[in-house]
């Protein structure tokens, strides 16, 4: 990958999301956390990301909700859902609405690492496919 990837967390778990950014900021990415849906779509109207990792159960706009927002919006970032809450029926709804993978909480860091670079390439290859 030539450039940086950009990942952005939206954690409403503060410490989990701050956390996850020091880790792969770590790993050479560009990360930013932000603690609600409402504030991960305010975000996306002024910045791209490659990646978002989503929550699921947040207070106000869940991850479904802020899923559909995004496609609303037409948000081309790939979503890979990380949630420590496991329900077969949100994982279909959220595959169903374009996320890559459904990962739970606590993840193993190399699981995460790869799950973002299989989405940076996707978000690549739908790009040139479009171009």
């Amino acid at each position: 990958m030539s450039e940086k990837t950009t990942v952005l967390v939206v954690d409403d778990e503060e410490r989990f999301a701050s956390n996850m950014v020091t880790l792969l900021e770590g790993h050479d990415l560009i990360a930013k956390a932000v603690y609600s849906g409402e504030e991960a779509l305010d975000l996306l109207q002024r910045e791209d990301f490659d990646v978002i990792l989503l929550d699921v159960k947040m207070p106000g706009l869940s991850g479904i909700g802020t899923l559909e927002k995004m496609n609303r919006m037409g948000v081309d970032s790939k979503v890979v859902v990380l949630t420590g809450h496991a329900s077969v029926d949100d994982a279909v709804t959220l595959l169903d609405l374009g996320a890559m993978d459904y990962l739970l909480k606590p993840s193993k860091t190399h699981r995460v690492l790869e799950m973002i670079r299989l989405a940076k390439e996707a978000r690549e290859l739908q790009k040139q496919a479009g171009a």
